[in-house]
């Protein structure tokens, strides 16, 4: 019997659009996120110190995170392991990343508490409403994300921007600039 490929499964999703994964490609997702859950059950039920957190993250995401990099628990995610982090980024409590369709944070990026970044969607016809749609989410270098943001599918977050509490971005954000609201909408360009 033909083997899937974890690798290439997890790269179809990162390159966004309309999923149409067969019966044993969704069953290999189901794995990934069940072997991912236990992991994300054991950073937020026990008590650990930065660098038991460091390495518990570099368990689910399948890579080692930079030691510069820290990451608040509680922490949820439904993959876990399609999130690739940077240098000195701060990720503060209670956030969620549905991950499927990638998320990449850069350098000296800080993310407040309740942030939710959202890389899936389901498609607008009843009939094909099981379909999932992935487009992945960038935040570029030295990117705030204030209290409770929530970030769609397919959005980038340009160089130095802030996002104010409690917006909702459906759209790029400029390099440069301050968004609130939601739908978050540009309110001026930074002054420094």
């Amino acid at each position: 019997m033909f083997k899937i490929n974890k690798e290439e499964v997890l790269k179809k999703a990162r390159e966004g659009g309309n999923l149409r994964f067969t019966k044993e490609e969704l069953e290999l997702v189901d794995e990934i996120v069940e072997k991912n859950s236990l992991i994300i059950d054991q950073i937020n039920q026990h008590s650990h110190n930065t660098k038991e957190r460091r390495e518990l993250f570099s368990q689910l995401y399948g890579y080692q995170i930079p030691e510069t990099t820290d990451i608040k628990a509680p922490y949820n995610a439904d993959v876990g392991c399609q999130t690739f982090v940077k240098d000195n980024v701060f990720i503060n409590k209670d956030c969620f990343f549905m991950d499927l369709g990638g998320i990449w944070i850069d350098e000296k990026v800080k993310i407040g508490p309740r942030v939710s970044l959202i890389t899936v969607n389901h498609a607008e016809n009843p009939n094909h409403r099981d379909d999932l749609i992935t487009g992945s989410i960038h935040i570029e270098r030295n990117v705030w994300l204030g209290a409770n943001v929530t970030v769609l599918s397919g959005v980038t977050i340009g160089e130095n921007s802030i996002v104010g509490a409690n917006a909702l971005v459906t759209k790029d954000v400029e390099p440069d600039s301050i968004y609130v609201g939601a739908p978050a909408k540009k309110l001026r360009d930074l002054r420094y």
